[in-house]
């Protein structure tokens, strides 16, 4: 089991920036990926970004250039820096945690809501 826990989520400006964090806990040490996926109330939720254990990065094309991933193994943590925010960024930001053969953990979600 891993239990995630999301914080860093508030209300900005169209504009500004934020941080998310994600601390795990439990069985880490499967851990092969981790992420942050974001869901708008009434669609689907939708991959924002990744990191795999060597370093390897993916990104939604909308949050190109403007967001990045980036994680801690000392702190067992991800980070999801969120730069240039938009309106359309506004949602429920979700911390995943991708373990082999094991499957997939979700933290509880936390609020991001730009103001335009």
């Amino acid at each position: 089991q891993v239990q995630l826990v999301e914080s860093g989520g508030g209300l900005v400006q169209a504009g500004g920036s934020l941080t998310l964090s994600c601390a795990a806990s439990g069985s880490i040490s499967g851990i092969n990926a981790m992420g942050w996926f974001r869901q708008v109330l009434g669609k689907q939720r939708e991959l924002v970004a990744t990191i795999r254990n060597g370093g390897n990065t993916v990104y939604a094309d909308s949050v190109k250039g403007r967001f990045a991933i980036s994680r801690d193994a000392a702190k067992n943590a991800v980070y999801l820096q969120m730069n240039s925010l938009k309106p359309e960024d506004t949602a429920v930001y979700y911390c995943n945690a991708y373990l082999v053969l094991v499957g997939t953990y979700w933290g509880q979600g936390t609020q991001v809501t730009v103001s335009s």
